[in-house]
């Protein structure tokens, strides 16, 4: 009986591969051949499921975003809103080695899509779901600017990434800026954060 293949399955474990070898080498060193190796194919069996650099380069930045997502969807909603940010910040800040290579992976995507449209789309599309879903939850929260807190939550956090990918013996301080950051954007008397389910447990998924 031949053997049935899980084509997408397949699709994301390459993708893994990709991640993991553009987190170490950079983008400049992702082709087919050099991910089909460190996934363990052949460039043939690669080209079966991607016919392009491209192809592999979507898939990978999607993935990476589905990961974010997913330890985002953790974060404890009943937390009071301060608590509740700080812990979805970190959920996104490279401060263990596996974050620390989807931060890096992330990075090398968002220099790449400036100038290849078809990732650029897909890097709007996840920056548009999560700042959604944010000034949503942050607006059930009282929020006076939901939107406006959403977007300064979301620079931050890409801001904080940043500088731990380039200054990891900074965490410290740059966790204490993260603190005071959130005492402006969480002024004393609206800290409860609402059991909305977003952008924890209920969060959505985005396109595919």
């Amino acid at each position: 009986m031949p053997k049935i293949v899980d084509r997408q399955e397949q699709r994301r474990q390459i993708g893994a591969a990709l991640l993991r070898l553009a987190a170490e080498q950079g983008l400049d060193q992702v082709s087919v051949r050099t991910v089909a190796a460190a996934s363990g194919r052949s460039a043939g069996a690669v080209q079966k499921y991607f016919r392009t650099k491209e192809d592999l380069l979507v898939l990978a930045a999607e993935l990476a975003g589905e990961r974010v997502e997913e330890r985002m969807a953790l974060v404890d909603t009943d937390l009071p809103l301060r608590q509740a940010l700080r812990e979805l910040i970190l959920t996104t800040l490279p401060l263990d080695e596996e974050r620390r290579a989807e931060a890096a992976a992330q990075l090398a995507f968002a220099v790449h899509a400036a100038h290849h449209p078809r990732l650029a789309a897909i890097r709007r599309q996840v920056d548009h779901d999560i700042r959604q879903a944010l000034a949503a939850w942050l607006e059930t929260a009282a929020c006076p600017e939901p939107a406006a807190t959403a977007d300064a939550v979301i620079a931050l956090s890409d801001g904080l990434a940043l500088r731990m990918l380039y200054a990891p013996e900074e965490h410290a301080p740059l966790l204490a800026a993260l603190d005071r950051a959130l005492d402006a954007l969480t002024p004393v008397g609206r800290q409860a954060a609402p059991d909305t389910g977003v952008p924890g447990g209920g969060r959505r998924t985005r396109h595919r």
